[in-house]
């Protein structure tokens, strides 16, 4: 099963599970989020699409037929139905980091009216139609064990550090408000494994149809653009078996934290800083940001700042460093800037400010960090791209009045070990004001 079937989904785990040698024997039963657009394109297709691979020279179309049915998240039938099936041997998630309902501490944020409702829903009624992914994955493993369907692996596929241990954590959370006992039962049957995970993959448009029709000779409604790029790695036990993926290219390993941190420090923060810093000067999308000699050195500040705290070795430092700027030069593959701004309450604490407490640690204030905090505080106050945030009013509430004042408010929720701090305060006013000088230039520049 998966829960928050999308582009990013159907170019990874299900490309994955597509050439696994023994991908006959599985299918995956997809969960849509909050929208039901892509079970209803993908329902007359019969949960067939196409990936299209954007080569730098040239597109590559392939047929993908992993997806055994998709349905609405809202499908409660036939959620449980698969849960209390015992050849249901895996669940994996894309529900970004907003999806796992946590508060500041990691814990479940049990004061969301959307957990209190979940809550009291699947205490009158197990069965109950639930909204977040936690209540979702409670109610499941309610309804496998009345079936008795045995055990199961929990696979986030989230950017988040230690996803697995994280999503553990907000779903026991909800458990033992809901039914004490049910935790003892997942002690017994729930393995919950971590990965890491990696491929671009924008939004789909009209042109990727029309690509399809052209090149293909037939319509889809839902096809994926994406990079040739891949990678995922994977640590965890599988006591109900998975797809043989490693055959098709996935790394199992048993920690895969050096991994995640080099990708949600190395790509996904240098995201979050051209989200934020790029749309600001003007660009739209990574490509465009990346080809601007002032943003490129913006990142490559950042990747100065970030490379040099990674535990893996600095020679893979360099290499991925590079493999970054080759997909990111890439034009072909439009990733819009502002689909990645979504969310920064979220991405700022796991990608920007855990080498900004180290650098602060030793002494050291460098631009790297400091720019790409001040970027998304601009961006709560309205330069560059839409505010779109799961704690929306909150963050924007939080920015309000002088840039010194919105660190010092942003701080104290995000990263209060950090305060005191008047020079680093400072520094965020002082990149803040550097960034606001380049504001709008990209539009003035032939091809803008």
């Amino acid at each position: 099963m998966h829960l928050g079937v999308g582009n990013f989904t159907r170019a990874h785990q299900a490309w994955y599970t597509e050439h696994a040698p023994d991908a006959d024997d599985w299918g995956i039963a997809a969960f849509t989020g909050r929208r039901p657009d892509t079970a209803e394109a993908l329902a007359p297709q019969d949960g067939l699409y196409t990936l299209i691979t954007r080569q730098a020279d040239g597109d590559e179309f392939e047929v993908i037929s992993s997806l055994s049915a998709v349905h609405a998240a809202d499908d409660s039938e036939a959620f449980l139905g698969y849960l209390r099936a015992p050849e249901t041997a895996v669940i994996t998630t894309t529900v970004t980091e907003a999806g796992y309902m946590r508060g500041p501490d990691g814990h479940l944020d049990a004061d969301d009216e959307h957990v209190r409702a979940d809550v009291e829903a699947l205490k009158a009624d197990p069965s109950a139609t639930t909204r977040t992914t936690p209540g979702k994955v409670v109610g499941g493993f309610l309804a496998r064990r009345e079936a008795g369907a045995g055990a199961i692996t929990v696979l986030p596929c989230d950017n988040l550090p230690e996803n697995g241990p994280a999503f553990r954590t907000v779903v026991v959370d909800l458990a033992e408000l809901v039914d004490p006992a049910l935790v003892g039962w997942m002690d017994d049957n729930v393995a919950w494994a971590t990965s890491m995970v990696d491929r671009i993959t924008p939004a789909t448009t009209d042109a990727e149809r029309g690509a399809v029709a052209e090149s293909q000779g037939y319509d889809d409604a839902s096809p994926v653009p994406t990079e040739p790029f891949s990678e995922w790695v994977v640590a965890g036990d599988f006591p109900a078996g998975r797809p043989s993926w490693e055959e098709s290219g996935v790394t199992i390993v048993d920690d895969v934290e050096p991994f995640e941190q080099r990708k949600l420090w190395m790509l996904n923060g240098s995201h979050s800083l051209m989200a934020y810093a790029a749309t600001i000067v003007g660009h739209e999308t990574v490509a465009d940001a990346i080809a601007d000699p002032t943003v490129r050195r913006w990142v490559e500040a950042w990747w100065d700042v970030a490379g040099p705290h990674l535990s893996v070795p600095q020679d893979d430092v360099a290499a991925y460093r590079a493999a970054l700027l080759e997909r990111y030069f890439n034009a072909r593959v439009r990733h819009l800037l502002a689909q990645i701004a979504a969310d920064g309450s979220q991405k700022i604490p796991v990608r920007i400010l855990p080498a900004l407490r180290l650098e602060r640690a030793a002494g050291r204030l460098p631009d790297g960090p400091v720019r790409a905090l001040a970027a998304w505080i601009l961006h709560l106050q309205g330069h560059g791209a839409p505010v779109k945030d799961a704690r929306e009013s909150d963050v924007v509430a939080a920015a309000q009045g002088t840039v010194a004042e919105a660190t010092e408010k942003l701080l104290t929720t995000f990263g209060a070990d950090l305060l005191p701090d008047d020079e680093l305060v400072a520094a965020v006013v002082a990149r803040s004001e550097e960034i606001l000088a380049h504001e709008g230039t990209a539009k003035a520049r032939p091809g803008h």
